[in-house]
C-alpha cells in the first residue's frame, strides 16, 4: 500500500495557514478520542517511512490511517517547546556537521545517567531552526535516510497547526499526543515543561478530542491534570525499574492496587507490548480499574517482533507485523502506537470486518 509523498513546503505553508482558532470537523464523542475501535498512534509520526518528528512523517502517518500523532516535547533554551525524541539531538538532527556549534557538545547526567552529545536547552529556537532532521536509526532503516537534511526541528505549535490542517483535509480529527520527556531534570534546569505545554493548550483551546497527554512520570501527569485542563492522561509504563525520582517502580503500578492509583488521575495506561502477553493479567486488570490500554511500540521490522512472527533471520527485513496486530486487536487492546501507522490500520481494517 502506498501514499502520496508529502511536499515539505506545502505541508509548512499549510500548517500556517492555520490560526489557532481554526475550526475542525466534528466528531461523534466515542470512547477512542473520534476513532472506531482501537486509536492507531503514529509513533513520532511514521517513524518507519520518514525521519521521525518531522512534518512528512506526521503527514505520511495520518494520510495512512493514524488517529493520533505523538510529538515527544523537549525545551529550547528561550523555553519554546520542540519536538524531538530525546533533548539529546546528535543522532536526530545534523548538528554534529555545524562547525559553529562544535563547542556546545557536552556531557550531562540527565535522569541519574551521563549523556554526550548536543542538547536542545543549550540552544536558542532560532539555532535550532539552522538544523536539519536526520534518521535515527540509519542501519535499521537506510531507506529513510533519502530524506535526511530535508525539513527543520518543529515546535509543538507547529505540530498542533499541522494536526488541524490535516483535520480539515481529511474530515477526521487528529489528536497530538504529546509527551513530557524528562520532566524532572528539567524542572532542576529551570525549564519546566508543564507550564508552557498548559500555556499552549490553553491558547489553542484543546479540548479532550484534541490532546491527550502522556508521560512516564507521574508528578508530570498530576501536575497537568491539576491545571483542570479537562484532557485525558495517558500513564507511560517502562519494563524495568521505575519513574526517575519515584520510589515506586513500574512492577508496582502495575499491579491491581497500582493501577488504581494511576485511575486516580489519568484514564490510560501505555505498556510495553510484552508486558500484555500472557500469562500477564495487566490488560485485564487495567480494564477492571476503568483504564484504557495502549501499547507501544509495534514495528514491522524481524528484531522488534516476538520470533514467532519473524520470517527469515534478517533482522531489518519485515516479519508477519499484522499477525501481531491481530494477537493484541483480539485480546481487547485499546490503542497501538506504531512506526507503521498504515500496516496498523489495515490490520484494524481486518480486525473490523
Amino acid at each position: 500500500m502506498s501514499f502520496p509523498r508529502p511536499r515539505r513546503r506545502s505541508i509548512l505553508l499549510a500548517a500556517a495557514a492555520v490560526s489557532a482558532a481554526s475550526a475542525v470537523p466534528a466528531v461523534a464523542s466515542e470512547p477512542y478520542g473520534g476513532a472506531r475501535g482501537p486509536v492507531v498512534i503514529g509513533h513520532r509520526g511514521a517513524a518507519g517511512w520518514r525521519p521521525e518528528h518531522t512534518a512528512s512523517a506526521y503527514t505520511f502517518a495520518v494520510r495512512a490511517g493514524a488517529d493520533w500523532i505523538e510529538p515527544d516535547l523537549v525545551p529550547t533554551k528561550d523555553h519554546v517547546l520542540v519536538v524531538r525524541h530525546e533533548n539529546e539531538i546528535s543522532g536526530t538532527t545534523d548538528v554534529a556537521g555545524h562547525p559553529e556549534f562544535a563547542g556546545r557538545r557536552t556531557t550531562k547526567t540527565v535522569d541519574g545517567r551521563a549523556v554526550t552529545g548536543w542538547f536542545t536547552e543549550d540552544f536558542t529556537l532560532a539555532e535550532l531552526k539552522t538544523l536539519r532532521a536526520v534518521e535515527r536509526l540509519p542501519l535499521v532503516r537506510n531507506r529513510n535516510t533519502v530524506f535526511d537534511g530535508r525539513e527543520q526541528i518543529m515546535t509543538f505549535q507547529e505540530v498542533i497547526d499541522l494536526a488541524r490542517s490535516l483535520s480539515k483535509e481529511h474530515g477526521r480529527r487528529i489528536t497530538v499526543f504529546p509527551e513530557t520527556k524528562h520532566p524532572a531534570y528539567f524542572r532542576s534546569a529551570g525549564l519546566p515543561l508543564e507550564p508552557e505545554l498548559i500555556r499552549l493548550v490553553r491558547r489553542n483551546r484543546l479540548t479532550a478530542r484534541d490532546c491527550v497527554v502522556q508521560s512516564f512520570d507521574p508528578s508530570s501527569l498530576r501536575e497537568v491534570s491539576a491545571a483542570r485542563l479537562g484532557l485525558p492522561l495517558w500513564q507511560a509504563l517502562g519494563t524495568s525499574g521505575g519513574p526517575y525520582g519515584h520510589p515506586v517502580t513500574y512492577k508496582e503500578m502495575m499491579t491491581p492496587a497500582g493501577l488504581r492509583e494511576i485511575a486516580s488521575y489519568a484514564g490510560w495506561i501505555g505498556p510495553d507490548k510484552s508486558s500484555l502477553m500472557p500469562p500477564l493479567t495487566l490488560l485485564d486488570d487495567a480494564h477492571a480499574a476503568g483504564l484504557k490500554v495502549g501499547a507501544y511500540t509495534f514495528r514491522a521490522e524481524n528484531q522488534f517482533l516476538p520470533a514467532e512472527y519473524r520470517k527469515g533471520t534478517a533482522p531489518n527485513d519485515f516479519g508477519d507485523a499484522f499477525a501481531e496486530y491481530a494477537f493484541h486487536f483480539g485480546r481487547g487492546v485499546d490503542a497501538v502506537v506504531t512506526d507503521f501507522p498504515d500496516l496498523a490500520a489495515i490490520a484494524r481494517d481486518s480486525h473490523r470486518s
